[in-house]
């Protein structure tokens, strides 16, 4: 089960000054608590709890399995905790996860087209007194072709306020989680993509350096998914593995939802050729909250640790090397070319004294 969603989004209309950005970010906020759910601003404060019925009397969020073509009742009960009398908007929406691996929902004038487009309240908002509460009926009618597997999203209430004097329009959300789960073939699956190597070496050659491996995990199936990761780079061979310390799970993807990720390994040896290895393992959560873990998923990339310094050492020893060669060979070529030449002239002059002789 998930905690009730809370959350307030603010608009901006085109004119409003620069400053007023700070005080929008200052009325923005997600939140998940384990009871009911609460929102509160100055006098104005309402609380969302799921309707004790059939289903259960203390849950902290509404979770059903159905046949394609099925339909589900349910209610929620809204309570005003205020002074005065609240309109709330309500609906439904789908479902995501943020940059920051909270579940959230998507605005009113967003398409949905799952739980925000099957689920519908009985009405479209409600008038609440001080201190009374409402039961809120809705209906979950899902579609015939719907793809089996899990769909989350949510049931909303909803209060727009206007602040004049700072320009802002507030809409202040709070919900409870909808978790679906459409009978057929259920194909939890992970995938490793985009996996990528990257070595940072030190001054000394001989030193061992940091690796960065990134790589995407993508929910390629259709059940909701976490799981577990590893990751180890090592040299050619298989030699010199050095592994990753702890990698935070990533959060429970969405069917179709991809996390990006990025560990660093420290203490890897410059072997020239490096081999990463990324490991995740899926964890499928039931309905009772028992966690599975499925097959694991390894996938392998390869980089460089070239030690540029030693590179550069052998190199210039290479070019000495050369150049010593070089200069020994055209040093003996000078040689005997002198050699020759004094040759030739002892040779010529014996031959001058002999004919001087005859002479």
């Amino acid at each position: 089960m998930h905690a009730p969603v809370t959350r307030r989004t603010t608009t901006v209309p085109a004119l409003v000054r620069t400053a007023a950005l700070a005080l929008l970010l200052a009325f923005a906020f997600t939140g998940l608590s384990g009871g009911p759910a609460r929102a509160a601003d100055g006098d104005v404060t309402w609380t969302v709890r799921t309707a004790a019925n059939g289903y259960g009397d203390d849950r902290s969020s509404f979770s059903y399995d159905v046949n394609p073509g099925g339909q589900v009742k349910d209610a929620m009960v809204v309570a005003n905790h205020s002074k005065t009398a609240l309109r709330l908007a309500l609906y439904a929406a789908d479902g995501y996860t943020t940059e920051t691996g909270q579940l959230d929902l998507l605005t009113k004038d967003k398409k949905s087209v799952g739980i925000g487009a099957w689920v519908h309240a009985d009405r479209d908002s409600v008038v609440i007194k001080p201190g009374k509460t409402a039961q809120i009926p809705f209906t979950v009618t899902v579609p015939a072709n719907a793809t089996p597997g899990d769909h989350v999203g949510g049931i909303l209430t909803s209060l727009k306020q206007s602040d004049d004097a700072a320009g802002i329009n507030v809409d202040r959300r709070l919900g409870i989680r909808v978790k679906l789960r459409v009978s057929g073939a259920l194909k939890p699956q992970l995938a490793i993509e985009d996996l990528h190597v990257d070595y940072s070496g030190s001054v000394n050659p001989f030193a061992k350096g940091d690796a960065t491996v990134t790589y995407t995990v993508h929910n390629t199936g259709n059940a909701t998914l976490s799981g577990r990761q590893a990751v180890s780079v090592t040299g050619p061979f298989g030699w010199l593995s050095t592994k990753a310390g702890d990698i935070a799970a990533p959060p429970e993807l969405l069917p179709g939802e991809s996390w990006k990720v990025k560990v660093p390994v420290h203490g890897v040896a410059p072997a020239v050729s490096l081999a990463a290895h990324a490991t995740i393992t899926p964890l499928l959560t039931d309905a009772s909250g028992t966690t599975t873990p499925l097959t694991a998923v390894e996938v392998t990339a390869h980089g460089w640790a070239v030690p540029w310094t030693l590179l550069v050492l052998v190199v210039v020893v290479i070019a000495a090397v050369v150049g010593g060669l070089l200069l020994t060979r055209r040093a003996r070529a000078n040689r005997k070319v002198r050699e020759d030449a004094r040759v030739a002239n002892a040779v010529e002059q014996a031959l001058r004294d002999r004919t001087t002789q005859k002479s």
